[in-house]
């Protein structure tokens, strides 16, 4: 139960009056019409009697229960209405909040990641999880209380009429009518989490599959990734069917609380009616405001079949939301240094051996350093340690601030502008035209008819690729980080673009330090420095002068 009162905390913190004022505001609704029914059953039944004779049909005042009558009417719609909108307002804000939460602690380094892994959990959560949890106030808890005012003020209310038939009304609907719920819950709770998990397969193989179709084709497994999907829709159908019949058999429970309760209250009316201790209107008006009364609980049938998969959301989310979405300070170097390690040693999660082991070296700021070394030998785990990406198991590390070129460029649907203005969102136009110049790709947006608010679609799609990677080195210009960590920058480009995109951006460096992860000759020859690494271990460290590093940059010219 803690996860779910992590998330109440979280509604009651930023929406308290609000949620308070619409529970209110939904008690006062179903009071309303139970008030509303059962004086329109008393005025009607008594309207009939006092028509009998002449002078009880005189004295009878038709005027001040026909004006309480509308004022219930209206009071009510307004009261639903109102209710609606603070309700639901309030909710949807605190569900924004935690998706803003959540996107800011999944943006983390460490968790984004983490999450190139499977990025389609990014999505569920932030959409099916934090979906899942409206219904905690929506449909939980405000039903409930609902339910529970209506019962306690149809037992406040037949207490003027007899104090034994008010205690049932009240007790028999709140202890089956809950009980029921329970039931429904119990039996559900399993089928929901099933449903969410065969939702969320669902979703991640569509994903997959439509995201890697030409992959799958060429490898001739495209009809293997369809009937996955296939065999992922089957499992939620079963659990919607399974649902359904919990659902139904809960409905049919819940709404066979009025004909049971009414039948006994007729019983024990008409013995009350027969004894003189009451009158036929007032009995019509005990009835009726029983059956009013117990109508609300009805409405915890949707909640009682959402209850798991509510419960299951909280348990992924409720973790995230008491993190603080902050990055892990790295700590600064000594002076005249960009970057520090010593004794370094990095182990992946669920790796034998590490991938970094007992590794030192130092750079000194303003240089623009080439790492090199086989494929595996540890230089991107090196990137994700210098821009805080992942932990050493053990050693010393310093470095300046930092900023990471990935070999896959990361832009997303949103203007050219957007995409810039990832790294800087403060930047002017100025700054931002500087950047792209900077890049090479001033003239090319100068010619797009929208300039910088021309639309880009997913991944980049209206860029080639050469101008997708111009784009990102425009962007990672624009940062104010005094570190760039580069790695594979010019990684399937034809030779004349990565030969431009090299030299620009030595250009415009602007005195910064740049560590390049390379297998290429082109990002060599801009370098004061070669550092070179194998099996996770620094082999070699040459600057320019040494003739060591002639013949690092001849192996890479051969190859």
């Amino acid at each position: 139960m803690r996860p779910l009162l992590v998330v109440l905390r979280r509604f009651l913190r930023e929406k308290r009056l609000a949620m308070v004022l619409g529970f209110l505001l939904a008690a006062l609704t179903a009071i309303a019409g139970v008030a509303l029914l059962s004086l329109s059953g008393w005025f009607i039944t008594a309207t009939a009697f006092a028509g009998m004779t002449t002078a009880t049909a005189l004295a009878f005042d038709v005027f001040a229960p026909s004006a309480g009558i509308r004022f219930l009417a209206l009071f009510r719609t307004a009261a639903r209405y109102g209710e609606r909108i603070v309700t639901h307002d309030a909710t949807l804000s605190v569900l924004a909040g935690m998706r803003e939460t959540l996107f800011r602690t999944f943006a983390t380094a460490r968790s984004a990641r983490a999450l190139t892994l499977r990025p389609a959990r990014l999505l569920f959560r932030l959409t099916l999880d934090v979906d899942a949890l409206d219904g905690l106030y929506l449909r939980l808890l405000v039903p409930a209380g609902v339910a529970l005012a209506s019962a306690l003020f149809a037992v406040l209310s037949l207490a003027f009429i007899d104090g034994r038939v008010a205690l049932a009304v009240g007790l028999f609907p709140v202890l089956l009518g809950f009980g029921i719920a329970a039931i429904a819950a119990l039996k559900a709770e399993k089928p929901a989490r099933m449903r969410a998990a065969a939702l969320e397969a669902v979703r991640g193989r569509v994903i997959d599959m439509i995201a890697g179709a030409t992959d799958l084709l060429m490898a001739g497994r495209l009809e293997t990734s369809r009937a996955n999907v296939e065999a992922a829709e089957t499992r939620l159908a079963e659990t919607d069917d399974r649902l359904n019949r919990i659902e139904t058999m809960a409905g049919f429970g819940l709404a066979a609380l009025a004909p049971v309760v009414g039948g006994c209250l007729l019983v024990a009316l008409a013995l009350l009616v027969e004894t003189d201790v009451i009158g036929v209107p007032i009995a019509a008006f005990a009835l009726l405001l029983a059956l009013a009364a117990i109508e609300p609980f009805t409405a915890l049938k949707r909640g009682a079949l959402e209850a798991g998969r509510i419960l299951a959301a909280a348990r992924r989310i409720a973790p995230r939301l008491e993190e603080s979405p902050q990055e892990t300070a790295i700590a600064a170097p000594p002076p005249g240094l960009a970057l520090l390690a010593e004794n370094i040693v990095v182990r992946h999660p669920g790796a034998s051996r590490p991938a970094l082991s007992g590794l030192s070296l130092e750079i000194p700021a303003g240089e623009i350093v080439a790492l090199t070394g086989p494929s595996g030998a540890g230089k991107s785990t090196l990137m994700a340690l210098f821009s805080g990406e992942i932990e050493a198991e053990t050693g010393r590390f310093a470095a300046q601030p930092a900023s990471l070129l990935t070999q896959h460029v990361e832009l997303f649907a949103d203007t050219l502008a957007g995409n810039l203005r990832l790294a800087k969102p403060q930047a002017t136009e100025a700054e931002l035209w500087a950047a792209l110049e900077a890049a090479g790709l001033a003239e090319t947006v100068k010619a797009l008819p929208q300039g910088l608010e021309t639309w880009l679609g997913e991944g980049g799609s209206g860029l080639s690729g050469g101008e997708r990677r111009r784009l990102s080195l425009a962007r990672l210009l624009l940062t104010d980080a005094a570190l760039l960590l580069l790695d594979e920058p010019t990684e399937a480009l034809d030779a004349e673009t990565a030969r431009d995109i090299v030299a620009r951006l030595a250009a415009a460096r602007g005195g910064r330090t740049i560590l390049i992860a390379t297998h290429s000759l082109r990002e060599v020859e801009i370098s004061d420095r070669i550092l070179v690494v194998d099996n996770g271990q620094l082999r070699g460290n040459f600057n320019c002068m040494e003739s060591a590093f002639t013949e690092v940059a001849s192996g890479l010219r051969k190859r």
